[in-house]
């Protein structure tokens, strides 16, 4: 999908410089299964539809390696597991507008969950609930949207 500015909101910086919401998604793999959220129904962008844990870079936590320390932040948020052990990989970004017309970049990491980890909806408006699916699986999965499997397959590969 082609994005023109001219198509974008007029969200700029107090000094007039384009302005983004700045999301991390993190993709976690235990036994060849990912696990993907169910978004609260509340949520304002894509309420109820499969995702990876994720969130916005909130001004108070930014710093040295932001982008890892928001994964790590929301991942113990959503779903209640420390990764602070957890080797995150880098898996690519992307450019989207959410349902409400805010510029999103989002930044995408996967990692493996340990063994011990028992993760469960540890923000219930945030997250309805949690799935473990394939690749093949979510492609196969009706709230997973076109995004999220696009992510999820690079994350997978």
């Amino acid at each position: 999908m082609d994005i023109h500015t001219s198509d974008m909101p007029a969200c700029t910086t107090r000094r007039g410089r384009p302005a983004f919401v700045v999301n991390v998604e993190v993709f976690l793999e235990r036994d060849g299964r990912w696990l993907l959220i169910q978004r609260g129904t509340q949520e304002a962008h894509a309420p109820g539809s499969l995702a990876g844990v994720g969130g916005k870079v909130e001004i108070d936590g930014a710093g040295a390696d932001v982008l890892e320390e928001t994964a790590r932040r929301e991942v113990a948020e959503e779903i209640g597991v420390d990764v602070t052990e957890v080797v995150l990989t880098y898996v690519g970004s992307g450019f989207f507008m959410t349902d409400d017309g805010d510029p999103v970049i989002n930044v995408v990491f996967r990692g493996e969950l340990p063994a011990h980890a028992q993760p469960m909806a540890a923000s219930p408006q945030e997250v309805a609930g949690l799935v473990w699916l394939t690749v093949a699986e979510a492609e196969a999965n009706a709230n997973c949207p076109s995004w999220v499997l696009r992510s999820l397959r690079r994350a997978a590969s």
